[in-house]
C-alpha cells in the first residue's frame, strides 16, 4: 500500500554542463539494478509530505532574491561503498541554513546533522570496487565550477522519485 503522503526530498539543480557530467558518471558507475533516480545533491532527505504546501511556500520564501549559486567541485569523495563529487559553496550552505530556520520543527535527525554537499555517482558496491572507481576518475579529474540554478522537490515513493516541482534561483 502506497503512503498517503510520501516524504518530500529537496535537491539542488545544476547547470546543464555540470548536470550532464554527473548524470553520465552515475550511469557509468552506479549499479544499474539500483539506479532509479538521477544524480543529485540532496538538501533535505525527508520533509513531511502531509505539509507539502507549507514546504513549497517555505522554500519559495527562503530562495526569494537568491541568484544562481556558484559552487566548486574540488575533489572526489570516498563514501566507503561508493564515490561522490564533493561540492563546496558558502552560498549554498547559507541558503540551506535559511531553509533549516523555516523547517526546524519538521526535520528528521538525518537532516539536522552536518551538511556535506556531494553528488553520489556510485554507491552500494564493495569497498574495493569503490576504491577502483575513484582511482579511475582521479586519473583525469580537475577541480571545476558548477552553478546551482534551481531547487527541485520530489516525492519519495520507495524507488523512483516523482517530481513535485522546480523553483528557479532568479535573484
Amino acid at each position: 500500500m502506497a503512503e498517503e503522503y510520501p516524504p518530500i526530498i529537496v535537491t539542488a539543480q545544476f547547470d546543464a554542463q555540470a548536470d550532464d557530467l554527473f548524470q553520465r558518471r552515475r550511469q557509468e558507475f552506479f549499479p544499474p539494478q539500483l539506479n532509479f533516480i538521477p544524480a543529485h545533491l540532496t538538501l533535505f532527505h525527508n520533509l513531511p509530505g502531509d505539509r507539502e504546501s507549507e514546504v513549497v511556500k517555505g522554500i519559495a520564501a527562503a530562495i526569494e532574491g537568491q541568484s544562481p549559486i556558484t559552487a566548486q567541485v574540488p575533489e572526489l569523495m570516498s563514501l566507503g561503498r561508493g564515490v561522490a563529487y564533493r561540492i563546496v559553496s558558502d552560498d549554498l550552505k547559507a541558503l540551506r541554513g535559511r531553509m533549516i530556520q523555516r523547517f526546524d520543527g519538521m526535520l528528521v535527525k538525518q537532516d539536522r546533522q552536518g551538511f556535506r554537499p556531494h553528488v553520489t555517482i556510485q554507491n552500494k558496491v564493495s569497498p574495493g570496487e569503490a576504491k577502483g572507481t575513484r582511482a579511475i576518475l582521479e586519473q583525469d579529474f580537475a577541480s571545476f565550477p558548477a552553478k546551482i540554478e534551481a531547487i527541485q522537490l520530489w516525492h519519495y515513493r520507495g524507488g523512483p522519485w516523482s517530481p513535485i516541482g522546480v523553483l528557479p534561483l532568479q535573484g
